[in-house]
């Protein structure tokens, strides 16, 4: 028997057991369809035909061989047939044909006429979830929502145990055993982008970015009401961390098989492949990692120094030993964790870690010891040598001229800010729409993380004007602004939105899950991910909203890392 008629096979045996209404019997079932019939007795008199079909499971559409159907949602199906007549306890036949997705639709109620003559209460589909961020009308763009949808996008990311208060109804509970293969508890954190990879690299400058733009931009983030939700986001991460420290010179930086988990497409909740845990320790150094991981535990100290003042002082003690780890005992970090080498490489070295991580310690502590570290840093690893193209979770350069700015107010890193900041105006390459792009593989990221540097820079009084409105003209892009496309870039906001992210759980049902088909069925996700950024378009400005283009229609937490901090300032100015 081939794979296709087993499922078919498991689809009719689902739709057997599992009890859908009575008078509706499944005739022949084919992959994505079914023909089924209705049959059952009039409850009245009926002079026209209303009959209402509620499905467990979203519908592509319905077709009949008579009458008319009209599309509520995509659950129920209203049909119509003025020209039925027939007297109550008479019988009520039509064939149907039900076109769906990857899940079988079970028919769970039907009403005929208001006269209810079915309803499974044994079957029950969540409601889908709806945004739970209300728009406030700001112009040009909501930013305030979509600073509120980013948000929700990392509770979406979330791994380990979900606390009460979740707001991504369709996700739950996942990899509560990781580090289980180690004897530490490792779980928590986030998934890395539409895999289930926890990649500790991406996820410590994930965390940066999201303190930097909590930190430096909190007015716009209490104006929006998203500052306890900034907290919570960097909180997962944070705390995540502080399990992975399991010692002064050892650190866990990724969970689970990137060749493994990309094969797997389906929901985390749902995952059986090994998920093995990866450290680096004093044997096996890991700069680039224990250099970000320090910044980030840093700057979050900051951001909780004024609510938790004890938990600040535990970040900034383990930012402390990874730093001095990350210095200590210096070593690229992929060639201890081999795995991270085919998806986040360090290709250009430690030292703007070590930098970026001397002066986020520096800006947390008021120390000049971590200043004078810095300096060395800069000197040793001769920082300017080559030309600034991105400012990434690889080449943190950008960031470190405006942060040894901003500490030590020297106008050499200044004048090498400003360089930085008019090349990306009128050196760079643009696409035909007018988005700066700075590599192929998310876009929309590279934009928006030099569209931050730009309002940060615009924010303390560096070519004010200039820098303001060109970041606000990149984010307008990726918000709609864009008359090729005629769309939003973010998911769940503005006019047609990506509505098919290559993001694994957004694809997939409830449980009972089967996922097999979720990356090649042609219709939306099945769940909206409300806030993710997707890749974004090619040099030439080809887009097309394709799951299966991981390229420019994945999300990843550091895509929307540098757009959240940029959203909060775009709000915080306006």
């Amino acid at each position: 028997m081939d794979a296709i008629s087993l499922l078919a096979l498991l689809f009719l045996f689902f739709a057997g057991v599992a009890g859908q209404c009575d008078n509706v019997k499944v005739l022949q079932e084919w992959q994505g369809n079914y023909q089924a019939e209705f049959r059952d007795n009039a409850p009245k008199d009926i002079d026209g035909l209303r009959l209402e079909l509620s499905f467990q499971s979203r519908v592509l559409r319905l077709e009949l061989q008579k009458g008319s159907v009209e599309q509520v949602d995509d659950f129920t199906f209203i049909i119509t047939d003025p020209a039925l007549k027939v007297s109550a306890g008479e019988e009520v036949w039509y064939l149907i044909q039900v076109y769906y997705y990857f899940t079988f639709p079970q028919v769970v109620k039907n009403v005929m006429n208001d006269e209810l003559l079915c309803e499974d209460n044994t079957l029950t589909t969540p409601e889908p979830m709806v945004n739970p961020c209300d728009a406030t009308g700001m112009k040009p763009h909501d930013y305030a929502q979509v600073l509120c949808m980013s948000y929700v996008f990392y509770e979406a990311q979330r791994s380990g145990p979900l606390p009460a208060d979740q707001r991504v109804t369709w996700r739950g509970d996942s990899a509560l055993d990781d580090g289980s293969d180690v004897g530490h508890d490792l779980s928590g954190g986030y998934y890395d982008a539409g895999d289930h990879v926890k990649f500790g690299f991406p996820m410590a400058f994930t965390t940066t970015m999201l303190g930097w733009g909590l930190v430096d931009f909190l007015e716009g983030h209490q104006e929006a009401g998203q500052e306890k939700y900034g907290l919570a986001a960097i909180k997962w991460a944070t705390d995540y961390f502080l399990k992975a420290h399991t010692d002064t010179y050892e650190f866990y930086g990724q969970v689970g098989s990137g060749g493994p988990d990309h094969a797997y497409w389906g929901r985390p909740e749902d995952m059986t492949m090994d998920r093995p845990s990866y450290k680096i320790d004093a044997t096996n150094g890991g700069t680039e990692l224990a250099g970000e991981t320090a910044a980030a535990l840093a700057v979050a100290s900051v951001a909780f120094q004024e609510s938790d003042a004890a938990y600040a002082s535990a970040l900034l003690d383990h930012a402390k030993q990874l730093y001095d780890f990350a210095d200590k005992y210096r070593k690229n970090y992929h060639d201890s964790i081999p795995d991270a080498s085919a998806f986040y490489r360090s290709w250009n070295g430690y030292g703007d870690e070590l930098c970026w991580a001397a002066l986020w310690l520096a800006k947390a502590t008021g120390d000049d010891q971590f200043i004078e570290k810095a300096k060395a840093h800069w000197e040793e690893f001769d920082l300017t040598k080559d030309s600034v193209a991105q400012f990434s979770w690889d080449d943190k350069r950008a960031g470190v001229y405006a942060l040894f700015y901003n500490l030590t107010s020297d106008t050499q890193y200044l004048d090498l800010l400003n360089v930085y900041l008019d090349w990306l105006k009128s050196g760079a390459t643009y696409t035909p729409e007018g988005l700066v792009h700075l590599d192929a593989w998310g876009a929309n990221r590279h934009a928006a993380n030099v569209a931050f540097i730009s309002l940060w820079a615009a924010k303390h009084g560096i070519d004010g004007k200039k820098n303001r409105e060109w970041a606000r003209g990149q984010i307008g892009q990726l918000l709609g602004d864009n008359s090729r496309y005629e769309r939003s870039f973010v998911v769940g906001y503005g006019q047609n939105p990506p509505e098919r992210p290559h993001h694994r759980s957004s694809s997939c049902p409830f449980p009972p899950s089967d996922c097999h088909f979720g990356l090649l069925q042609p219709g939306p996700n099945v769940h909206t991910l409300y806030g993710a950024l997707v890749g974004g378009p090619s040099q030439n400005g080809e887009y097309e909203d394709d799951r299966q283009d991981y390229v420019r229609n994945e999300v990843a937490c550091d895509y929307n890392a540098a757009f959240t901090a940029a959203l909060a300032a775009l709000v915080e100015i306006s």
